[in-house]
This record gives structure tokens, C-alpha cells and sequence, in this order.
């Protein structure tokens, strides 16, 4: 089976996503990518978005119901702010459980989130 070509949209969503270290929504992406590509439509961002997040390649973390973006793909965790709804990555040591066979079932993958006041709303 022929392995799916890249375009150049996708390649520059991804290498967007990759060069950031904030959190953006299909939205944000959109508006940074047009300045590159200003053909691309919303619809295509969300679709490429879709895609990439299907394949592994990029996070989705979901604040208040809104889709959020993440290129950094290397195990970590999410520290949402309540009050400004900012994302930010929290890489510590975890007890990574990938893979690890549970009396429940074999864990493939996970997403630990923290909730509270970031340095600047507190």
C-alpha cells in the first residue's frame, strides 16, 4: 500500500504546530498558516487538523469544549488555567503506564490534565 503523500499545506500546519509552544485552536491555526498559504480555507485547516491528530502526529486537548492544537507529541501533561483558559506543557518524571498490561486492559495511550490558577492569574 502507497504511503499517503504530503502536501504542502500539511506540511506547513505541522510545522507551524511543531515551532509553537502555546496551545492554538483550529481557528489560530488557520489565521497563522494563511499568512504562508492565503488560499487555504478553514475547512481544509480543520481537515488537515483531523487527519495529523488520527496519525499521531499532534495532540488535541480540548478546554471548555474548543479543540486545541499540540505539536509536542513526546510524553508530557497539560496545565489548563481556569481563568485565562491557557494551556501549557508540564514535562516531570511520570510512571509512564504505556503499554503496561493492567488488570483492566493494556494501556495504548493517555492525557493527564491539571486545573487551576496559572503564575499570572494568580
Amino acid at each position: 500500500m502507497p504511503s499517503e503523500r504530503i502536501t504542502n499545506q500539511k506540511k506547513i500546519i505541522l510545522e507551524y504546530l511543531k515551532s509553537i509552544k502555546t496551545h492554538p485552536s483550529a481557528e489560530m491555526v488557520y489565521l497563522a498558516v494563511r499568512k504562508k498559504l492565503p488560499q487555504i480555507s478553514l475547512s481544509t485547516v480543520y481537515r488537515i487538523l483531523k487527519n495529523l491528530k488520527e496519525k499521531g502526529e499532534i495532540l488535541e486537548i480540548s478546554v471548555d469544549g474548543v479543540s486545541h492544537y499540540d505539536g509536542e507529541i513526546s510524553p508530557h501533561a497539560h496545565f489548563v488555567c481556569q481563568r485565562c483558559k491557557k494551556i501549557f506543557d508540564v514535562f516531570e518524571k511520570w510512571v509512564i503506564l504505556k503499554h503496561k498490561k493492567l488488570k483492566v486492559g493494556k494501556i495504548n495511550t493517555y492525557q493527564i490534565y491539571f486545573y487551576g490558577s496559572c503564575k499570572n492569574c494568580q
